[in-house]
């Protein structure tokens, strides 16, 4: 980057001095090498067990739709306009009425406590300080009440099955807590097809065995840092909220009931939840126009575009190419996405395909998993700094301004 002009009147703002906080000296040694949220994954591999990372990294089948997600974003190029004050750009944006630094949150990321100690209290604080959006997973291994006091502007998300009385005692939990919005998955009819996992070791439940154990031993950080303190200070974890009460913990045998019987949930679920949810309703896993338009019919707020990051059917469209579709079809509902964003240029592509905010999932946990709170607030720090950088070459002075005339398709096949 070069120096900035000692001319110019207005100040650097915040985002672009994150720029210099990648090498500097007040960052953790073990954050200094990492300039870009792809750093972040080897040296996430270097300190997760094999079947954690494995179970991060992996998708469904042949990994097709993982690929596409990130691919998809070559296919645009932008044009960018100068010769435009942008001086005084901001990345600040609106959600729900509610004002965030940036355009960008953290999405669900389940069991994130095995990868970082206190994993998700670790992501939410990060986004609380940041000013950013985090979505607590339905799967984790924290209550979800404590979530809700550190971090009282984190949202939740529900994996239901199509059963009343379960649909409304979490429901009901989740108010109770405090939560102001509710994301509700849908993309999970049945489980994936993750061979993936198998590959690597990791299973639901988790099942202790010698190589287990060698996998952890050789990984001393992730036993040190992570594992032993878990259980030293909270004991086996649990899937703490599928339902309404405590589920299994990860090691017993009836842990997949938490997980089944989600292959009858329908739309009048969806009416259901929205008669007895009063706040703010996701719906994530749209990929098709219809459902977007029905979805807004059941007068749901907001759905994410997403192929649930390739995990669950190989070879689903990506949200990236789904999002034109769907942003027509979505009339005043706020339209989100994930899948596949690693750079601040992706976060702009996507808003200028049509989405209004976007979410990143596995580089923040990787930054996790690293370095802890740290690691999340250094990851932050980088896409926020990229986003800034980008509005300005684009001429642009708030993520509102980016549209479809800031792109040209350069690959591809034409949607």
């Amino acid at each position: 980057m070069s120096p900035p002009d000692g001319n110019a009147a207005a100040p650097v703002p915040p985002p672009a001095q994150s720029v210099y906080r990648t090498v500097s000296k007040d960052l953790p040694r073990v954050l200094r090498p990492i300039l870009a949220l792809d750093d972040f994954e080897p040296a996430a591999r270097r300190k997760l067990p094999r079947p954690l990372f494995g179970y991060v990294a992996g998708a469904a089948e042949t990994n097709a739709s993982l690929r596409d997600n990130r691919n998809v974003f070559a296919d645009w190029a932008f044009r960018p306009r100068y010769l435009v004050d942008v001086s005084r750009r901001s990345m600040a944006t609106s959600l729900f009425g509610t004002p965030y630094k940036t355009p960008f949150g953290i999405a669900p990321m389940g069991i994130s406590a095995m990868m970082a100690y206190r994993g998700d209290l670790v992501l939410a604080r990060a986004a609380r300080d940041a000013g950013i959006p985090m979505i607590m997973s339905g799967s984790s291994l924290i209550p979800l009440e404590e979530v809700a006091r550190e971090a009282p502007g984190s949202w939740f998300q529900a994996y239901l099955p199509g059963e009343e009385a379960r649909i409304i005692g979490l429901v009901d939990r989740v108010a109770a807590a405090g939560f102001g919005t509710l994301l509700l998955t849908v993309d999970t009819t049945t489980l994936g097809n993750r061979e993936n996992n198998v590959r690597t070791g990791f299973s639901t439940p988790l099942k202790p065995s010698l190589r287990l154990a060698w996998d952890g031993a050789i990984r001393p950080r992730w036993l040190l840092d992570t594992m032993l303190p878990t259980l030293r200070r909270h004991g086996m974890p649990h899937f703490e909220n599928s339902y309404a009460t405590r589920g299994a913990p990860i090691i017993a045998r009836h842990v997949e009931r938490d997980f089944g019987a989600r292959d009858h949930l329908n739309w009048s679920h969806l009416a259901l939840i929205r008669r007895r949810w009063k706040g703010k309703l996701v719906v994530k896993g749209i990929l098709h126009g219809e459902d977007a338009r029905r979805a807004a019919e059941e007068g749901v707020d907001g759905v994410v575009v997403s192929n649930h990051g390739g995990r669950q059917l190989d070879g689903a469209i990506s949200a990236f190419r789904a999002l034109p579709e769907v942003r027509a079809a979505a009339g005043s509902m706020a339209v989100m996405m994930d899948g596949g964003i690693r750079r601040g240029s992706d976060v702009l592509k996507a808003l200028a395909m049509g989405a209004d905010f976007v979410f990143v999932g596995r580089p923040f946990l990787y930054a996790a998993a690293v370095g802890g709170e740290a690691g999340v607030q250094h990851a932050i720090a980088i896409l926020s700094s990229e986003v800034h950088r980008n509005l300005a070459f684009l001429g642009c002075q708030s993520p509102a301004e980016v549209g479809m005339h800031h792109l040209m398709r350069v690959g591809g096949v034409p949607g």
